[in-house]
């Protein structure tokens, strides 16, 4: 079949949606499928794998529920949308974040085709679709297949949207995320290494980490924490916490760190910490620390809940507390077996959403709505 995913954001930028887009693609073309990307982007050519991408529009950065929403703005945006689709002829379109200004929003109202969106976010404040609900209540209708990437997520579109929602959940490459493999040198030392991967935005929770690791000198000054992931502005202000609180031994800021670097990040970390604050509809980073082997720390969010077992392959803490998160990373800072028993634990669990198995998912729902349309 030839299908269309459609992004509403940056393709050039990463995020949680754009590499979930590109890993389906990639997924869904290893499985025979005919796919083809639409999605703004800033840097014409970018590809992740062997997809082909058609740029539509400009993104401008906008921020949105705590994160930069990098998305275009343009009246010229609908028709060339429509000329894609009557081009293209798709025998499925799924629209990622179908109601997304601009890109999804458009494609789903020009297309004659069968539609599936795909919804993954989650807030626990639902301002946007409160306002759009008469818009978005017109629009759904011309959805013929609902996908939420977890309860949390369905929960949230469905208080607004009622309908029927099948729980597909992200999916990691447990090929590239994976045990075996390099390793990071410069932190190969003897300390214990505590991981954080993500934007560097307010809600991801990076300055109660900081305040944390405050704590944790004072009772084990052996330890390391890494944070990878961009954001200049937060960095300057993070950078600030740190000579304050005297950790510029313990911390260190990479930046972007490239896709392909990634994994050796996470095998060079002792424990994975995520004390993001809210607004996580699923928990990628989780389970990409999983697959490595790595025991987790994370805030007590849905999100994160709903992929993370307290006590089994990692700690939860409330969010926003830095002692309860001092006190979970000390007690795997302390205790070298229950990291080998969490991170063993977590290894099983990621097996579980490999992009082979979401991708059997997925197209298995395609057919069944196509089935139904005919």
């Amino acid at each position: 079949m030839k299908i269309g995913l459609v992004s509403p954001y940056d393709y050039a930028f990463p995020g949680g949606v754009v590499s979930h887009v590109a890993y389906l693609a990639h997924f869904l073309i290893q499985s025979g499928q005919t796919v083809k990307i639409m999605a703004p982007c800033t840097r014409k050519g970018t590809r992740y794998f062997e997809e082909e991408v058609i740029p539509v529009g400009r993104p401008l950065p906008i921020p949105f529920g705590g994160a930069i929403a990098r998305v275009p703005i343009s009246p010229w945006l609908p028709g060339k949308i429509d000329e894609i689709l009557s081009r293209e002829k798709f025998d499925i379109l799924h629209l990622h974040e179908p109601f997304a200004p601009m890109v999804c929003a458009s494609a789903l109202l020009k297309s004659e085709t069968v539609n599936v969106g795909t919804f993954h976010a989650f807030y626990t404040k639902s301002r946007v679709y409160w306002l759009g609900k008469p818009a978005f209540q017109r629009w759904i209708k011309k959805l013929h297949g609902k996908i939420a990437v977890s309860r949390p997520a369905l929960e949230y579109a469905s208080r607004h949207m009622p309908g029927d929602y099948c729980i597909i959940p992200n999916g990691i490459d447990t090929e590239h995320f994976c045990v075996d493999g390099p390793r990071r040198e410069e932190f190969n030392d003897g300390k214990i290494n505590i991981l954080f991967v993500g934007r560097l935005e307010r809600r991801k929770g990076v300055a109660y980490l900081l305040n944390a690791c405050a704590a944790i000198k004072r009772r084990f000054p052996d330890f390391r924490l890494v944070v990878v992931g961009p954001g200049k502005l937060l960095r300057l202000r993070y950078n600030k916490l740190v000579d304050d609180m005297n950790l510029s031994d313990h911390v260190v800021f990479t930046g972007y760190v490239p896709g392909d670097e990634l994994p050796s990040y996470y095998r060079s970390a002792d424990i994975f910490c995520a004390p993001a604050t809210g607004g996580e509809s699923f928990g990628i980073v989780l389970l990409e620390a999983m697959a490595c082997g790595k025991p987790v720390v994370a805030t007590n969010i849905d999100g994160y809940a709903s992929v993370l077992a307290d006590g089994e392959e990692g700690l939860l803490v409330p969010p926003r507390d830095e002692d309860a998160l001092a006190e979970a990373l000390l007690k795997l800072v302390q205790n070298k077996s229950l990291r080998s028993s969490m991170g063993g634990k977590g290894l099983t669990k990621a097996e579980k959403y490999s992009w082979p198995n979401i991708t059997r998912q997925v197209v298995n729902y395609y057919n069944l709505l196509l089935a139904a349309a005919k």
